[in-house]
């Protein structure tokens, strides 16, 4: 069977989708791909300036918005604007992400910065868009997952890493919870019997503006990491793949995970994958769907 690549990607035309983190890296490539297609991108995009320089690079029907996922009330203005100028939204996807390997950092919130922006801020968007994601056909989640996951266990009694915080391991666990919340939300959206569905995808090792950013505090020596590391990845565009066919192949099907095929998953042609054990346990999903409704006043299904 011949590799999927982005030349597949069927006609997107009277579509509207919603990137997050939609002005570098795997999000630009993504939204890019997107509008070439036909659809009406949305780039959801803390810093706007950059998010315009990117949309003048994509051209086609594009539009920038802000959204600051390390900030409930910012993730509650954007859903609140987008969904009066976009009743029906067909696809959103929850990329954008941070990782950091220096101190432990806070939200706007009060929350662990990795945990808090990687699940509760997409945890609040989806809920708050969701309606507008039903009013529309055949609409999708796509969540960005990270081969780290498989390897995170999470402890509920310090999710915000509060007594033991080490930054690589916070990533990991905050990639493992998008990654339960995907498989917990396509749950529910089955039961509920909706027409919406949540499939995931990983980039396995891929050259993002991530890789640099996470080393910077290192200063010289980070730099020196972060090159070789840099060696070791796959270009962007490849590492975008997963996620594409996440959202546009039509034979997928909810509860699907898509990542590189080779070497692990770090890198190669896209293929379905299995979650870890823990991401895919309902009954972990469950108990933290409970603590993400609460800890960011969002309820759905």
């Amino acid at each position: 069977m011949p590799a999927w690549t982005a030349d597949l990607i069927p006609d997107q035309h009277g579509r509207t989708a919603v990137v997050t983190g939609a002005n570098s890296g795997l999000g630009l490539i993504t939204a890019t791909e997107l509008a070439r297609h036909g659809a009406r991108v949305v780039l959801a995009v803390r810093d706007t300036s950059a998010g315009e320089r990117a949309a003048h690079r994509i051209g086609g029907d594009v539009e920038v918005r802000e959204l600051d996922l390390a900030s409930l009330d910012s993730v509650r203005k954007f859903a609140a604007g987008l969904t009066t100028d976009h009743p029906a939204v067909d696809l959103l996807v929850n990329n954008a992400g941070v990782v950091l390997l220096g101190p432990r950092r806070t939200t706007a919130d009060g929350f662990e910065l990795h945990l808090g922006t990687n699940l509760l801020g997409h945890f609040a968007l989806t809920g708050l868009l969701l309606e507008a994601l039903s009013a529309a056909p055949q609409a999708r989640v796509v969540g960005l997952s990270s081969i780290t996951h498989k390897n995170a266990h999470l402890d509920f009694g310090d999710l915000m890493a509060e007594r033991d915080y080490r930054a690589a391991a916070a990533y990991g666990r905050s990639k493992l919870a998008t990654t339960i919340f995907g498989l917990e939300l396509d749950r529910r959206l089955r039961a509920a019997g909706s027409p919406v569905i949540s499939v995931l995808a990983h980039p396995g090792l891929t050259r993002t503006n991530l890789t640099p950013r996470a080393w910077e505090h290192r200063g010289r020596l980070g730099r020196v990491i972060a090159r070789a590391g840099l060696l070791a990845t796959q270009p962007v565009e490849q590492g975008a793949l997963p996620q594409l066919r996440a959202a546009t192949d039509p034979a997928v099907r909810g509860g699907q995970f898509f990542g590189p095929s080779r070497l692990g998953e770090t890198r190669g042609p896209v293929t379905e994958v299995r979650p870890s054990r823990d991401a895919a346990d309902p009954a972990i999903g469950e108990r933290l769907w409970t603590v993400a409704e609460r800890l960011t006043d969002v309820s759905y299904l």
